[in-house]
């Protein structure tokens, strides 16, 4: 039986219930146009999207005039609102046009030159008249700036790109698994942006954020022992965006930058951009140890205390005053930089915050781990004397980011949607570190004290000095597993201690059977790198055990 949608339901474009949906049944005088009542897209879209379809094959073409809105509804047997809706927005979309006692009409669309220009004939040996003679490529190796042949930048630019999908078990991606993304609650959350700004929300954003979502963010931040107000945040690209305009503001070429060794390569990369001389301090149980030595006056001590990368260690309470205490004394800005916030998977009470400590502490941090990497939303808390730097660096870097995308976070977080989302995020990632861990232990039999991070997304595995950590990284690519080689996260001078010989594996992205299996080819690959001459079953050294202690 034939049902007709109400015309309130056609304006208000929700899908009817199944037994509701007007079975499509076109007729001979549709033009081929038809409606499936199955399809779980809006019957005006659908009607859209053929229409559409149908010009850009050219069964539709330009001057085409379209069959009247009641003709077409009744020979597709829907509601007239249905054509009425598509017609606009054809119209709207700038496919066809609509004349009151005409009709409506397709469009001439612009189209790409049939023919193009003839490429240069280099080979030409006499240059034709009033041409300029073809030259040779330009020598762009010779002609790189110092800085961008840099250690940590020649190193990510020689490491290929791995695909986001395919058959290699993924342990070094930090970023959550596609099963993992609140694809629902994000489209919720942008509809509804999109239905109340419409078009205010595709411009840029302010250049310190939306309000809207500055005030979400110091709320959240307050939830957990950060003292913040809106005033204090900056959104910006991601947190390497944040970091990027913190050094970009404070450090020139040659000034000396302290950082826990090994430390984010993502950071030492800034670092190196900036001509920055970077030194690492040596660790022990409790964090990186309070300079003692003199290094003249650093511009800037970089950390990461709740969960460093790569090697999850987390700076005791005791360490941090500490180390608050040191750079207030001689006025070096400490960079907290909290990426896996609100990542606790254990019972174990977190250290306070270092900007709780010191309100002078430029905090960054992003929605990356615990929601959405594409959003691409980060932000820094920063004191108010160095805000308008830091906007007017990052309007020179990017002149602004999507308004779209910071409202829809602001709506996500003020729906409760973030933390009930970041909840489960937390169990998940539980599951699939105790998957990774068990798995580790198991297959490599004691050679290695396996961590159970009590936060974050990785573990860190040091390794024997002997072990070549870019041949192992080939070696586990060949056995179908990538992981993140400890050479990626060296490159500052450091004490003798600061040890960044070992493998970080991450355990956010892969589901926990893949993340077993992953472990089961990766202690294959180092079994083949492993010193000779040990037995099978080894005992963890005590190099191995104290770089564990800093798990």
């Amino acid at each position: 039986m034939t049902r007709r949608r109400s015309e309130r339901s056609e304006r208000s474009a929700e899908p009817a219930p199944a037994a509701a949906r007007e079975p499509a049944r076109p007729r001979s005088r549709s033009l081929g146009l038809s409606l499936d009542p199955e399809d779980p897209r809006s019957l005006y879209q659908q009607l859209f999207d053929e229409i559409v379809a149908r010009i850009g094959k050219g069964a539709f073409p330009p001057g085409f005039r379209l069959p009247p809105t009641r003709q077409l509804s009744d020979e597709l047997d829907v509601h007239r609102n249905t054509v009425v809706r598509a017609y606009r927005d054809l119209e709207e979309a700038g496919f066809v046009e609509s004349t009151v006692g005409r009709g409506t009409f397709v469009k001439q669309l612009p189209r790409a030159s049939a023919t193009a220009p003839p490429p240069i004939d280099t080979r030409a040996v006499e240059p034709a008249p009033h041409t300029i003679a073809p030259a040779p490529s330009l020598p762009w190796a010779s002609l790189l700036a110092e800085r961008a042949t840099s250690e940590p930048i020649r190193r990510v630019a020689k490491r290929t790109r791995r695909p986001l999908f395919g058959p290699a078990i993924d342990l070094s991606r930090l970023q959550p698994g596609p099963d993992l993304l609140p694809t629902k609650l994000l489209t919720r959350c942008l509809e509804h942006v999109l239905d109340r700004s419409g078009g205010r929300a595709l411009g840029y954003a302010p250049l310190e954020g939306a309000a809207s979502l500055r005030e979400q963010i110091a709320l959240d931040l307050a939830r957990q022992g950060v003292p913040a107000s809106a005033d204090d945040v900056i959104v910006t690209s991601g947190s390497q965006q944040a970091l990027d305009v913190i050094v970009r503001s404070l450090v020139d070429p040659g000034d000396t930058v302290l950082v826990q060794a090994p430390t984010y390569g993502g950071a030492l990369q800034i670092f190196a951009a900036a001509g920055a001389r970077v030194e690492g301090l040596s660790n022990d149980a409790e964090g990186p140890l309070v300079p003692t030595a003199a290094r003249g006056r650093p511009k800037l001590l970089y950390l990461m205390p709740n969960h460093a990368n790569p090697t999850g260690g987390c700076i005791s309470e005791r360490r941090r005053r500490e180390l608050v205490t040191w750079a207030r004394g001689r006025g070096v800005p400490i960079v907290e930089d909290d990426y896996a916030e609100d990542l606790e998977l254990d019972t174990l009470p977190t250290p306070p915050a270092m900007r709780a400590l010191d309100g002078e502490v430029l905090y960054t941090s992003s929605y990356s781990k615990r929601l959405v990497p594409a959003l691409r939303i980060g932000f820094v808390l920063a004191p108010e004397p160095l805000r308008p730097t830091l906007c007017a660096l990052q309007h020179t870097a990017s002149l602004g980011s999507s308004l779209l995308l910071q409202l829809t976070l602001a709506e996500l977080l003020e729906r409760g949607y973030g933390r009930a989302h970041a909840a489960r995020m937390r169990e998940v990632y539980r599951s699939r570190r105790d998957a990774l861990v068990d798995a580790l232990e198991k297959h490599l039999e004691g050679r290695i004290a396996v961590p159970r991070p009590a936060r974050g997304v990785t573990a860190w595995l040091p390794l024997p000095s002997s072990i070549d950590l870019e041949s192992l990284g080939e070696t586990a690519r060949r056995e179908g597993v990538l992981v993140a080689t400890g050479d990626l996260f060296s490159g500052a001078r450091t004490d003798p201690e600061a040890d960044a010989h070992g493998v970080r594996l991450a355990y956010c992205f892969e589901p926990e059977e893949r993340l077993a299996e992953g472990a089961r080819r990766f202690a294959k690959a180092l079994e083949a790198h492993w010193p000779q001459g040990n037995a099978s079953k080894r005992s963890k050294g005590p190099r191995a055990e104290g770089d564990a202690a800093l798990v």
